[in-house]
């Protein structure tokens, strides 16, 4: 749910409404480098998907760093996530 499978490459897609909410929280809320990191593993917990803690904390700081658009957003969290 939320999430749809692409032809091409059989990647899962995230709602682009689920995507916005958590770039939004993760831009504008004041998070450090571990809050964020925490908020991007609950974001894929609650999708199905486990993530390392490490690679999310990286993936937080890439996203602070450059101000992700929803499709670097989606790069970031596919490059994450992993199938449970």
């Amino acid at each position: 749910m939320g999430k749809a499978m692409t032809n091409a490459k059989k990647i899962e897609k995230f709602a682009e409404a689920d995507l916005s909410g958590l770039r939004e929280e993760l831009l504008k809320s004041g998070l450090d480098s571990w809050q964020a990191a925490d908020l991007i593993s609950s974001f894929l917990s609650g999708r199905g998907y486990g993530v390392s803690n490490h690679a999310a904390r990286k993936a937080a700081s890439r996203i602070e760093s450059i101000g992700c658009s929803l499709k670097c957003l989606q790069e970031e969290l596919e490059k994450l996530a992993l199938v449970m």
